[in-house]
C-alpha cells in the first residue's frame, strides 16, 4: 500500500517554472513506477510523464517534452516533477500516481493510461496566466 501527497503548484505568468513533488509513505514506494498526470475542467485525465522503479528510464508527453522532467528519489520516498517555461495550456491539477506492480516494467507506453495505476496523490493546482 502506498500513500501519495501532494505539494507545490500555484498561480504563475506564462514562462516561468513551478516544481510539484509528491511523498509518499508506505514501505514499497521504491518498488513501484510513478507518473504524473495532469485534468484540466471539462478534459480527461492526461498523461505527464513517467519514470521507471529503478528511475533509470523516463518518458514524456510530446506536449511537455524538453520542458518537463521528473525525477524520483528513493531514498527520500519522493518523486517530483519540475515545470519550466511554462504555458497556459498547461492549465491544469496534477496528479503523482503510482502503479501497482513491483519492480515490474512494461514499456514506457503501457505507462500512459490512467487506469494502470491504483495509488493517486490528492491533486494540486497549477494556473498558468498569459
Amino acid at each position: 500500500q502506498v500513500q501519495l501527497v501532494q505539494s507545490g503548484g500555484g498561480l504563475v505568468q506564462s514562462g516561468a517554472s513551478l516544481r510539484l513533488s509528491c511523498a509518499a509513505s508506505g514501505g514499497t514506494f521504491n518498488r513501484h513506477v510513478l507518473a504524473w498526470f495532469r485534468q484540466a475542467p471539462g478534459k480527461e485525465r492526461e498523461f505527464v510523464a513517467v519514470v521507471s522503479w529503478s528511475g533509470d528510464v523516463t518518458y514524456y508527453a510530446d506536449s511537455v517534452k524538453g520542458r518537463f522532467t521528473i525525477a524520483r528519489d528513493n531514498a527520500k520516498n519522493t518523486v517530483s516533477l519540475q515545470m519550466n517555461t511554462l504555458k497556459p495550456e498547461d492549465t491544469a491539477t496534477y496528479y503523482c500516481a503510482a502503479d501497482n506492480d513491483q519492480f515490474g516494467w512494461r514499456g514506457s507506453r503501457y505507462y500512459t493510461g490512467p487506469a494502470k495505476y491504483d495509488y493517486w496523490g490528492q491533486g494540486t493546482q497549477v494556473t498558468v496566466s498569459s
